[in-house]
């Protein structure tokens, strides 16, 4: 798809409509989530590409496929607890769940969710089922195998959308040695390899045509990696997730993704709280946006927690979220984060605190690729 024909589809998808904002009241089959656009209050989402699954609005991917809003993320879920988790998620109301080779508890995901199947409590289609290819396995010879690998752990026959987790290609590590391979090669070294992301990409296109997944997604790619995507893909990626909460906008790239028809998952929506439990200093030394005064008060004015007013500052700009809890009480709160509308002003309060910083960077790591420059 050239770069034409996605603004083409782009208008499509996100024609402009009348400056008002959508009640999820006033529709029947429908739930419609305002835009309310942060840089350009003249455009708005088409409440036609929404629509509901259990508690979840559902966004329409560009190839037709439609992803629940609101996720649940898998990342540090322990694997003790993992497959009971993802089952009470589920009893909950969640579809989407969203995993990842590196997180390490694939194969208990896939046992909550087989329970629940068995249970009846849903069925295999009505669920949104996300993995991530990691860095280890970027060359070509590797991509096809470890996704295998990763739906035999799942227990599935496909995924829903099977994403790109990095654009950083490390050294191989064979899934026998160690799995997940995590940042090191088999002696222990950081090692990154000479993979081309367009060799990567179009395996990911091999994947999707034999039916082992039903879309690609990309993760961590700055504007100007997505732009290359564009002109080497068959076609154009249906997501792109990325590190996105209040201290951390970027607004360019969400744009960019709009302009292309891609559609956006935010991971860390809480900020810094996310990275406390790494020891992450620059976490500590941030001050968590649960307790900064413009989120409280918003979240007093609508009687909600500021968790909810994060989640639904992302899902009104029709930004799918993945959070991820323990406690029973507070998954429910974090699926039912539409039913409530923030005001344009409240949107543009939110975003003034951002500071352009990001937590989730590979320069940490001790990679001296600076791919978000």
């Amino acid at each position: 798809m050239s770069l034409r024909q996605s603004i083409k589809r782009s208008a499509t998808l996100f024609p402009p409509l009348p400056r008002q904002t959508f009640s999820p009241s006033k529709f029947t089959t429908t739930r419609a989530l305002p835009r309310l656009a942060l840089f350009n209050q003249h455009q708005h989402f088409n409440p036609r590409n929404y629509a509901t699954m259990a508690s979840s609005p559902l966004v329409t991917l560009n190839n037709g496929q439609k992803m629940p809003l609101v996720g649940f993320g898998l990342w540090k879920v322990n694997n003790d607890t993992c497959a009971d988790q993802v089952y009470n998620a589920i009893k909950t109301g969640y579809r989407l769940f969203d995993g990842a080779c590196d997180y390490g508890n694939e194969k208990e995901a896939g046992e909550g969710v087989a329970r629940a199947i068995k249970d009846g409590l849903v069925k295999r289609e009505e669920l949104f089922i996300v993995s991530k290819l990691w860095n280890s396995f970027h060359e070509k010879e590797r991509v096809k195998p470890i996704a295998k690998k990763q739906l035999a752990d799942w227990g599935l026959d496909y995924f829903d959308l099977f994403i790109i987790h990095f654009p950083i290609a490390l050294e191989y590590v064979d899934p026998e040695v160690r799995y997940p391979p995590g940042l090191y090669n088999k002696d222990n070294k950081l090692s990154v390899v000479k993979a081309p992301l367009h060799e990567t990409y179009a395996k990911m296109e091999e994947l999707h045509e034999e039916g082992l997944i039903k879309s690609i997604g990309i993760s961590n790619y700055s504007a100007g990696l997505l732009l290359d995507v564009q002109r080497y893909a068959k076609t154009l990626p249906q997501t792109l997730q990325i590190e996105h909460h209040p201290y951390l906008v970027q607004p360019d790239l969400i744009d960019l993704c709009k302009h292309l028809g891609i559609a956006i998952t935010a991971y860390s929506s809480f900020g810094p709280q996310s990275f406390l439990e790494l020891g992450s200093q620059k976490a500590k030394d941030t001050p968590l946006l649960f307790d900064h005064s413009t989120v409280k008060s918003i979240a007093d004015k609508h009687s909600k927690s500021p968790a909810q007013v994060l989640l639904r500052w992302s899902t009104q700009r029709g930004i799918a979220v993945i959070p991820k809890s323990n406690n029973q009480s507070r998954l429910a709160q974090n699926l039912d984060v539409c039913s409530f509308d923030l005001s344009e002003d409240e949107i543009k309060q939110i975003a003034s605190l951002d500071k352009g910083l990001r937590f989730n960077n590979p320069k940490d790591w001790g990679i001296e690729t600076s791919i978000f420059a």
